[in-house]
């Protein structure tokens, strides 16, 4: 009689993990298909030790997040929606003005619901750096571009 042979599955520890940076240019970019991409680089879904419960993603900094694309009419059809709690103050703000305000929240919101809730996708979501230019002050961590 053959002895069955068991094979064990790793999971990854997390101070086993080596975390890398990235940058990426929205430049051009389609803001949903981007998004997805940087939330699976940062949740380290690439990475042959992936394992769910555990943040195995590297960081990602975006840069040119004013000129990222939108298919469609989203400009002028898409809302951002924020309320206070008091009667009355719903406010709404359409994609096309806050574009023009601030740039970084539009692609953090994207990449932000994409990631998951509760307490492993807000460490997850603190990797994530954003800015509306060329410039960010990550030079020192000598990232690599990141090509989607």
């Amino acid at each position: 009689m053959k002895r069955a042979i068991l094979h064990k599955t790793y999971m990854a520890k997390p101070d086993e993990v080596e975390r890398k940076w990235y940058v990426v240019d929205a430049k051009g970019q389609t803001l949903g298909r981007l998004a997805t991409r940087i939330a699976s680089v940062l949740r380290g879904k690439g990475k042959p030790s992936y394992t769910p419960y555990t943040d195995m993603g590297d960081y990602v900094v975006v840069v040119n997040a004013e000129k990222v694309n939108v298919t469609g009419r989203k400009l002028d059809q898409k809302f951002y929606y924020r309320h206070s709690g008091h009667p009355g103050s719903l406010k709404a703000v359409s994609l096309r003005r806050m574009l023009e305000l601030h740039p970084e929240r539009v692609v953090e919101h994207a990449v932000k619901g994409m990631l998951p809730s509760g307490p492993l996708g807000r460490r997850i979501y603190k990797k994530l750096k954003v800015y509306p230019g060329e410039e960010h002050p990550h030079q020192a961590q000598q990232p690599e571009v990141l090509e989607l």
